[in-house]
């Protein structure tokens, strides 16, 4: 089960996922960030503190979004719990996205 939660801070969209991501939903995720940047939310958060897994399929999904905004805007984590951290350390994404550690960090770095 996933949760997306979409929110307006000034100039800065918040997509905050709480649940699991995997192969059966991340379409979903790839879905609601395709929406915010097609609709020209460019820079975009994605607080990840409450996912308790991520699979192969949402790292593709964020992968994608960051590749649709490069270059005009960007794709930031926030506070990924410890067990999506090691998933993008993993992958070597934590070397392509900024991580933030606060929420408040994340948004306030545009």
């Amino acid at each position: 089960m996933m949760n997306i939660n979409v929110s307006a801070h000034n100039n800065v969209t918040l997509v905050e996922v709480s649940g699991r991501i995997d192969s059966m939903n991340a379409n979903q995720l790839g879905e609601a960030l395709s929406n915010e940047i097609d609709g020209g939310h460019i820079q975009v958060v994605l607080d990840l503190a409450n996912v308790e897994y991520m699979s192969s399929a949402g790292l593709r999904e964020i992968v994608s979004a960051l590749k649709k905004v490069r270059g005009r805007g960007d794709v930031r984590i926030a506070q990924p719990s410890h067990r999506v951290r090691e998933v993008l350390e993993m992958a070597g994404l934590d070397s392509i996205f900024q991580i933030y550690p606060t929420q408040a960090g994340a948004v306030g770095s545009y």
